[in-house]
């Protein structure tokens, strides 16, 4: 909970954070995606009661060694806990940033973040084959 002042509090709860792989999974299957200057946002409504949006942070190898890595990932999740309020309510979203050389700025960040998951939201559903030329293989006939 916050303070009396109405400041959010100082950590983010487990219970707000996107955990396992089949979440994660589900996020990138069924969610709306939506990229800006410094991050790309994959946001996925969900029909649970739990209020309030959920997040998960991927970020890969290519932004350094794991010192920087986990310094981005304390990043994008204060600007997730900051901007929380601003968010739409039962949602997953996973954040991703972008590849840059230069320190991303938090405030930019925050702005970004809460635009972007409003963009996402207001997009069309890309659907499950997003553009697949042919069947996976286990929707395949059996040809023998």
């Amino acid at each position: 909970m916050g303070d009396p002042t109405g400041n959010p509090p100082a950590t983010l709860p487990g219970s707000l954070r996107l955990k396992t792989q089949q979440h994660f999974r589900r996020v990138y299957q069924r969610g709306r995606r939506a990229a800006g200057r410094w991050l790309t946002v994959v946001v996925c409504p969900r029909g649970e009661v739990e209020p309030g949006p959920r997040v998960g942070l991927s970020v890969s190898k290519d932004h350094g060694g794991a010192v920087r890595r986990n310094k981005l990932k304390r990043l994008f999740r204060e600007a997730f806990r900051l901007e929380r309020h601003q968010l739409p309510g039962h949602v997953d979203l996973v954040m991703i940033p972008r590849k840059r050389d230069e320190d991303f700025p938090l405030g930019e960040l925050r702005r970004e973040l809460v635009d972007l998951c409003r963009k996402a939201l207001a997009s069309k559903p890309q659907g499950r084959d997003r553009g697949r030329a042919r069947p996976r293989r286990d929707e395949q006939e059996d040809r023998s």
